[in-house]
């Protein structure tokens, strides 16, 4: 089985999932989902956990039958495209990609929060899914609990975000 990323249109995620899930037989689509993350929001003076989207706009696709899903996702309204290198083929994710998507995500495919501590201009990780990956770390925001991470992905370099607890700063 392959991974396969499908463009859409950024908002829509969840309801093309969806609709994907329902409306391709199981035969041709395998495993329909969106890579989420946890962060930490604050609202009624407490904080909370909430999920969002990892790669907003995307959707993950899993089959063996690439030519039989793309006739399927055509039936889909706001179905963008099927990321590939080129506009007339279709690539799956690289092994590289895909291995690094089911570490992060685990089988939920939901990144966890993250705890670390800052010492000096050194970032550290020490617990969570961030664990190892201080280097993709771009940037933090202290107040918002979150870390910008800089990865290669679908065939070029993306940003997102990810939920991260500093405890203390030295």
């Amino acid at each position: 089985m392959k991974w396969y990323v499908v463009q859409v249109r950024s908002g829509h995620e969840r309801k093309i999932a969806e609709k994907c899930r329902t409306v391709i037989s199981k035969d041709v689509l395998q495993e329909c989902f969106i890579p989420e993350y946890i962060r930490k929001k604050k609202y009624m003076g407490n904080w909370h956990d909430v999920k969002d989207i990892l790669f907003k706009g995307y959707i993950f696709m899993i089959t063996d039958q690439i030519d039989q899903l793309n006739i399927e996702l055509k039936k889909i309204p706001d179905f963008v495209k099927v990321i590939g290198k080129k506009k007339a083929d279709i690539f799956p994710l690289t092994k590289e990609e895909v291995t690094f998507m089911k570490s992060f995500g685990k089988e939920e495919h939901v990144v966890e929060m993250s705890t670390g501590f800052i010492q000096g201009e050194q970032i550290f990780i020490t617990e969570g899914p961030l664990q190892g990956k201080e280097g993709q770390i771009i940037r933090i925001d202290r107040h918002k609990r979150i870390a910008y991470l800089q990865l290669s992905m679908f065939n070029k370099e993306t940003t997102t975000k990810v939920g991260l607890e500093i405890i203390s700063k030295c």
